[in-house]
């Protein structure tokens, strides 16, 4: 039982085992998730922030669990990782419309497949907690990103 609830978790209602690509179904999980709480829940920002600061320990544990069943430093299936990270970049949206939500996607995807300094340093701390961190400060990137181009590149549709 705790084995299942935890592979929900981390695959993200098992959007990890997509055969291709499973990180990047993992941020479309996020962009939907955010897309849904925003439009039905009337999420914004702060909100945001919040989900992900409450969903921080439970996706360290799912992930750990999945880690510890499968013998594997970082399964490809744990993608709530991705999901948070993806939910992250969104604490910088104040309009959200198609451009937001595309910008908001590729920045994190580009954060989280680059890794740059110091990204790359969070995902060699241990287990579950660097699978996660490394995507979380990818999101932290993607969310600055964003409130420059909003603030100081006219972009003030995002």
């Amino acid at each position: 039982m705790r084995f299942a609830i935890a592979e929900v978790i981390a695959t993200s209602f098992y959007a990890g085992y997509t055969p291709k690509a499973p990180g990047t179904a993992g941020a479309l999980f996020g962009v939907l998730l955010v897309y849904l709480l925003h439009r039905y829940a009337f999420f914004i920002d702060i909100h945001f922030a919040l989900l992900s600061a409450v969903l921080l320990l439970p996706s360290i544990w799912a992930s750990n669990q999945m880690i510890d069943t499968l013998q594997l430093k970082d399964p490809q299936c744990i993608v709530i990782d991705e999901v948070l990270g993806q939910v992250i970049a969104f604490t910088a949206v104040v309009q959200y419309s198609w451009l937001s939500y595309l910008v908001a996607f590729l920045l994190f995807r580009a954060f989280d497949i680059w890794k740059p300094f110091p990204v790359n340093m969070f995902e060699k701390l241990p287990r579950g907690l660097g699978v996660m961190a490394d995507d979380l400060m990818a999101g932290v990137y993607a969310a600055f990103v964003i409130y420059l181009l909003r603030n100081f590149g006219n972009m003030t549709s995002l």
